[in-house]
């Protein structure tokens, strides 16, 4: 059964793990999906964050657009899907990596997982998505 407008977001606001797809940009290669951590807020955009040079950049840079998705499997099985256009493109910020750090780690690994991120994964950037089409199910406890 698909899920309401309240159900959905507030589904895709809980920190799941998403699959990330893009336009692979090649004649006869299926899209670029890979996993990756991002941030909603019921009724806003979601943002990710990615290395401002990496294939992943490059491609949503080229498409415009991408979408998530996350499920999970218990209590019941449910995903949502969300697709829509790039509203923005901004470089990253050390408050954005805490907040995103912060919503898939345990309290005590944050700062020094933001430490080593920050000197490590090189200049990032926030690519934020204005959700135009969902795609949801809650298909019960099968």
């Amino acid at each position: 059964m698909a899920l309401n407008r309240e159900e959905r977001e507030q589904f895709l606001a809980e920190p799941h793990i998403a699959a990330l797809a893009v336009d692979s940009g090649e004649e006869g290669r299926a899209p670029l999906t890979v996993p990756i951590w991002y941030q909603y807020e019921p009724g806003g955009d979601v943002w990710i964050m990615t290395g401002r040079d990496s294939r992943k950049a490059k491609l949503i840079g080229a498409a415009g657009r991408f979408s998530l998705m996350v499920e999970r499997l218990d209590p019941t099985i449910r995903y949502v899907s969300v697709e829509g256009p790039v509203v923005a493109t901004e470089a990253a910020t050390r408050e954005q990596l805490q907040e995103m750090a912060a919503r898939y780690l345990p309290a005590e690994k944050v700062d020094g997982y933001v430490e080593m991120a920050w000197k490590e994964h090189g200049e990032q950037v926030v690519v934020r998505l204005s959700p135009a089409r969902w795609v949801s199910s809650d298909l019960g406890s099968i």
